[in-house]
């Protein structure tokens, strides 16, 4: 099984070098949003290796480390001296600062959080940002001089050197964390080193993304080659399956496996409108009885992730071979699309070694064993990019937008034994808090909302001057960019009562709605 090697020279490209940062996907997403291409590699990558890349400019990321730690991640000094443009950020500052000379102090002057700064000379790096404006710091080691030739443009209470440039050298850097929402002018400031510094193009648009995905695809499978994708009904797995439809027509069949764990009207809708937008060959499994016979007594969170992955194996290998046996005499399916995105690259080894098949929501799980050449065309795509791409190739709001689903469906969602019972308590309940939050108009701000059924928990209440003993449900409302982090979102009350209200109302064994408000960590966003 074999992956295509990613190409995308028509670019810019920038390294972002992550030194085990928390934020360093979000460096290169701010990086794309500023038109830019860029990749993470690992600290751990030989100058050589990266510059035989051929970036346009380099980003040293910031960590938890201190410099002066034995063991704390490093870079070979050659970097510096490769005539690249390089800018570094909080730990990739002082790297910077260190290996070019200048001093990298514990002076016991720790900034966590927001912290004022001081412009001095703005340079290029820091021109039209506000004299005194309010960064994220994270460092306990502070630079306290610049290295020769570098001019000092900030400082904070505690830094002497909180950002400095030399143009002539096409490098800068700053103490504190550019690409974080908190760090105002932050973007400002990572556009002023790629356009002004590193004078790199602005060319990674949503427009040319799917153009060149498409001439790709055309390449690989070929104008005889047949491909097969595992349909989730979510963005990731849609958003491919449309781009490989446009590149090879009905040569791609899709196949949909409907283990009875959907939503409400889920199954209808994605039968309906991801065929319309797309005109491309699906294929639905009606599995439901096959997996809740599976599940029957399972109430073991992990045991029924295992149950439901191994009965999606079954159902899309016997979809597959019937397609197989479908295909004209002479033709083979060798071709397998699934929806990977650059973060599910970077979190399985910074993109080395993923020619195999991973455990992935798109496919369920598809065995190693399968002889598919991937296709991946969302491999260099963040999810904020794969929904306009979505968008720009016609698929409805309702699948562009649709909020992150789990590959086990509902079944993760019910705490206790999954029945169908249960699950059509569940659908009901759901579908009424979706339905009140797209009237409100917050489900583009809320990230998903999972509700959550106590299965094996009862609750006295008082419906019609009657005692009820129901099952109590939990909301579980989270913000978040990309699910590595998230927050409770604070709806507001009138919207949370009109949801209880109905839920409790409208569906008779429900007596109880209550609000999830933890963070993730230390929470995850499933409660399974």
């Amino acid at each position: 099984m074999t992956t295509p090697a990613r190409t995308v020279s028509e670019h810019d490209l920038v390294l972002v070098v992550d030194f085990g940062a928390q934020y360093a996907q979000l460096i290169a997403r701010r990086v794309r949003e500023a038109k830019v291409y860029s990749e993470i590699v690992p600290h751990t990558m030989p100058v050589a290796e990266m510059l035989a890349r051929k970036p346009a400019a380099i980003i040293l990321s910031g960590g938890p480390s201190s410099v002066y730690e034995p063991g704390a991640p490093s870079i070979d000094n050659a970097l510096f001296h490769a005539g690249l443009p390089v800018f570094g950020m909080c730990y990739g500052f002082q790297l910077m600062a260190l290996g070019l000379g200048g001093t990298v102090d514990n002076n016991g002057a720790r900034e966590y959080g927001r912290t004022p700064v001081s412009v001095g000379a703005g340079g290029t790096l820091l021109s039209d940002i506000p004299p005194a404006h309010s960064v994220w710091m994270s460092h306990g080691d502070s630079v306290s001089k610049a290295p020769d030739g570098f001019t000092v443009l900030a400082s904070s209470e505690g830094t002497p050197v909180a950002a400095f440039e030399d143009t002539t050298r096409s490098m800068a850097g700053v103490q504190w964390h550019p690409e974080v929402l908190h760090s105002e002018h932050g973007q400002r400031v990572l556009e002023h080193f790629l356009w002004d510094i590193a004078k790199c193009r602005q060319t990674w648009t949503i427009g040319n993304i799917a153009e060149e995905q498409i001439a790709r695809i055309k390449e690989q499978i070929g104008t005889e080659g047949r491909a097969i994708c595992g349909l989730s009904g979510g963005v990731d797995s849609a958003v491919a399956a449309a781009i490989v439809t446009k590149a090879i027509g009905d040569r791609l069949t899709c196949v949909y496996v409907d283990h009875g764990l959907m939503r409400k009207d889920e199954t209808e809708q994605i039968e309906r409108d991801f065929v319309a937008a797309t005109g491309a060959k699906l294929v639905v499994v009606d599995a439901e009885k096959q997996f809740l016979d599976a599940l029957a007594g399972v109430s073991e969170p992990e045991a029924k992730r295992k149950i439901i992955g191994r009965e999606f194996i079954r159902s899309f290998e016997a979809a597959q071979a019937d397609i197989i046996a479908a295909a004209p005499e002479g033709t083979t399916v060798g071709f397998l699309v699934q929806g990977t995105l650059y973060p599910d690259v970077v979190e399985s080894g910074h993109g080395a070694g993923a020619a195999t098949i991973k455990s992935h929501h798109n496919v369920g799980g598809l065995p190693e064993d399968l002889e598919f050449e991937l296709v991946e065309p969302l491999r260099e795509l963040f999810k904020d990019e794969v929904r306009a791409v979505g968008a720009q190739l016609g698929l409805p709001d309702v699948i562009v937008h649709r909020q992150p689903f789990p590959g086990p469906g509902l079944g993760i969602r019910i705490i206790g034994e999954v029945t169908r019972e249960r699950l059509d308590i569940l659908r009901e309940a759901d579908a009424i808090a979706r339905e009140e939050l797209s009237a409100a108009g917050l489900d583009r701000d809320i990230w998903q909302m999972p509700v959550v059924l106590l299965a094996d928990v009862r609750s006295v209440g008082v419906q019609g001057d009657g005692r009820t003993y129901g099952h109590p449900v939990v909301l579980r409302p989270v913000t978040s960019e990309d699910a590595m982090t998230a927050d409770w979102a604070r709806l507001p009350y009138e919207l949370l009562e009109k949801i209880s209200t109905r839920i409790t109302n409208e569906v008779r064994e429900i007596n109880r709605v209550t609000v999830d408000i933890t963070s993730k960590p230390p929470g995850t966003i499933e409660w399974e």
